[in-house]
């Protein structure tokens, strides 16, 4: 995401290709008078993921964008709310355990919203005491981790949002999640530096807690193998940890400039990390080396 313009990188072909521009009006091609669809313009992206050909991001205005990439246009767009400081945190794509597919939204109106991924008719609203940076869904789609200001980190039913547990031992306000691909394990990044890790059967203390070196963990991704753990400080460090050793040992990346993301290839064998600096804006590529059980940086 640069300059409005959300670009699809290919590591094979070494070129991108942009496949939504929010500087213009985005004009909803779905018709159905039963959304609440509307038409943006010049959204600053806050958030976005991809999952099987479906793009959705959001905005720092409250916005919602979700693109099919086989089909031109936009399919859906509108303001989740128009509240002050309604920021769209964070934005997901997961099946739910009958294998429909969805979209779910977390904003700072406290608020976490349940999309149908075809048509985009809102399902499910579930409300908080506090405003929510982040949530994640388990891979078997029934548990919701709930994150935002607050210590305490929830975990939800996800399909009522109905509260089954929480997560005590952060010092701070949280802003990332993941769940090990295995469902057992999920990991949590707190502004107190660090990123803890739950087992989901005992939820009454973590299992790990992972230092970060100076700021707080903003970012954390499991390997689809379960293999390695990325967490990422707001600038400079991320550290890649190997889950086979107890969540012991780990790698430590010194880069140069805040960071936007981290995220994993599908296959594991690549890291990719956005860098937001004005002046050294760049997406990183760190390739798995195997005579090293760590990956090592390549230029």
């Amino acid at each position: 995401m640069q300059n409005y313009s959300v670009v699809h990188w290919s590591s094979l072909l070494k070129r991108g290709k942009e496949v939504l521009n929010v500087v213009k009006p985005i004009v909803p091609t779905l018709k159905n008078p039963g959304l609440l669809a509307q038409t943006l313009s010049r959204v600053q992206i806050s958030t976005m993921a991809v999952k099987e050909g479906l793009l959705v991001a959001g905005g720092f205005q409250g916005e919602l964008i979700c693109k099919n990439l086989n089909h031109p246009g936009v399919a859906y767009c509108t303001k989740l709310t128009t509240d002050e400081n309604a920021i769209t945190n964070t934005v997901d794509i997961y099946r739910n355990p009958s294998g429909s597919r969805r979209v779910i939204a977390a904003n700072n109106d406290a608020q976490v919203r349940v999309f149908d991924a075809e048509n985009f008719t809102c399902l499910n609203r579930f409300s908080f005491d506090w405003c929510v940076n982040n949530t994640c869904v388990s891979p078997d789609g029934k548990l919701l981790a709930v994150l935002g200001d607050s210590a305490d980190c929830l975990i939800a039913d996800a399909q009522t949002g109905k509260i089954t547990g929480s997560l005590k031992g952060h010092l701070d306000y949280s802003f990332a999640s993941a769940w090990h691909p295995d469902g057992r394990i999920l990991a949590t990044g707190n502004q107190d530096t660090t990123c803890r890790l739950w087992d989901i059967r005992n939820l009454s203390e973590s299992l790990a807690v992972l230092k970060g070196r100076m700021g707080a963990i903003r970012a954390v991704r499991f390997t689809n193998d379960g293999r390695f753990l990325a967490m990422a400080e707001p600038a400079d460090f991320v550290h890649i940890i190997d889950t086979q050793s107890g969540y012991s040992k780990g790698q430590e990346i010194d880069i140069f400039g805040e960071i936007a993301g981290i995220s994993f290839s599908p296959d594991a064998e690549a890291l990719f990390v956005g860098v937001a600096d004005r002046t050294y804006g760049s997406l990183l590529e760190f390739n798995r080396r195997h005579f090293n059980q760590y990956p090592q940086t390549m230029f």
